[in-house]
């Protein structure tokens, strides 16, 4: 049974940087893209962030892209979300999803593993 597991989110200011991680149980791990989707209050759940298994490839939503940065570490199951100059509108449950085999793009059908989501409230 394959379990995605969260954490590091929380409360910052505008400006302000978190880094988040998913934990994922189950195995093969490195043989998958993963991804982050966010979704704001009162809005539908929306890409963020990819990465391919081998790290060489990552994708960003434009709303994120110079701001965020994913990374994976294959020898800890996990893949990371690294958040700078936060500000309001990055306010959201931020998922990480697991994707089908052989997906690495953008939409969120492809994936077919999600953790519980962490929440991230940037105050201004």
């Amino acid at each position: 049974q394959v379990q995605l597991v969260e954490s590091g989110g929380g409360l910052v200011q505008a400006g302000g940087s978190l880094i988040l991680s998913c934990k994922v149980s189950g195995r093969p791990f490195s043989n998958y893209a993963m991804g982050w989707f966010r979704q704001a209050p009162g809005k539908e759940r929306a890409f963020v962030a990819t990465i391919s298994w081998i790290s060489s490839n990552t994708n960003y939503a434009d709303a994120v892209k110079g701001r965020f940065t994913i990374s994976r570490d294959n020898s800890k199951n996990t893949v990371y979300l690294q958040m700078t100059s936060l500000q309001p509108e990055d306010t959201a449950v931020y998922y990480c999803a697991r994707a089908q085999s052989g997906y690495s793009g953008i939409a969120e059908r492809g994936y077919d593993r999600w953790g519980q989501g962490t929440q991230v409230t940037v105050s201004s």
